[in-house]
């Protein structure tokens, strides 16, 4: 059975997420992002970065969460497609998600959402939105007359992207400019295997 070290409050989630869509046996081994957590021996054989998530499938150790999914994509197709190209389309969007979105959304959710009110800075919420209109243009455009990113069925390319702007909807970022990349997020983020998960982090909560 496959192991997954990591928690449903982390970037884990979207690997979880991805484990529930394929419907393969697994196990979460939670693991703090605490110093004392993550730099035990143990665990350092396995993720020398001391992060999470980890993946353990056999004898094949992976971390980075977007390479955890696009393995377990090719490895566990089960429901979703998993040929050359929608995975090749898969880490094309993946990657850009994580440099052209994800500092900026986890940013603007640490000034309007996580930091104590005294630590928050209206500013900089407003410049990372202003940062944002670039990229939810592109992808607004990719998603025009389109319901996902790699071909016509949800496939990892969608989950990993929308695992990222999910974090849009908790800050409270408008999509209302985005009508696409709304409609789109909507019909991922209700995707029963996102359901369970999130139900999953209210548990752990």
């Amino acid at each position: 059975m496959m192991q997954l070290y990591g928690n449903p409050r982390s970037r884990a989630t979207r690997c979880l997420w991805m484990l529930e869509e394929i419907g393969a046996p697994y196990q979460l081994i939670d693991k703090t992002t605490r110093a004392e957590d993550l730099q035990t021996s143990d665990y350092l054989r396995l993720n020398p970065n001391a992060r999470i998530p980890t993946l353990v499938d056999g004898d094949t150790v992976l971390w980075e969460s977007m390479a955890i999914n696009l393995y377990l994509a090719q490895k566990y197709p089960g429901p979703l497609p998993a040929d050359a190209a929608t995975l090749g389309t898969a880490a094309q969007w993946s990657f850009w998600a994580m440099l052209e979105t994800e500092a900026l959304l986890l940013d603007l959710l640490m000034h309007r959402m996580l930091l104590a009110e005294h630590g928050r800075d209206p500013s900089l919420a407003a410049r990372d939105e202003l940062l944002l209109q670039r990229p939810l243009g592109i992808l607004d455009g990719a998603l025009n007359g389109c319901d996902h990113l790699a071909g016509k069925a949800f496939s990892v390319a969608d989950l990993n992207v929308a695992s990222i702007l999910a974090w849009g909807r908790i800050a409270r970022l408008d999509f209302r400019p985005y009508p696409n990349v709304a409609r789109w997020l909507d019909a991922c983020l209700k995707r029963p295997a996102n359901m369970r998960m999130r139900e999953m982090a209210k548990r752990q909560a």
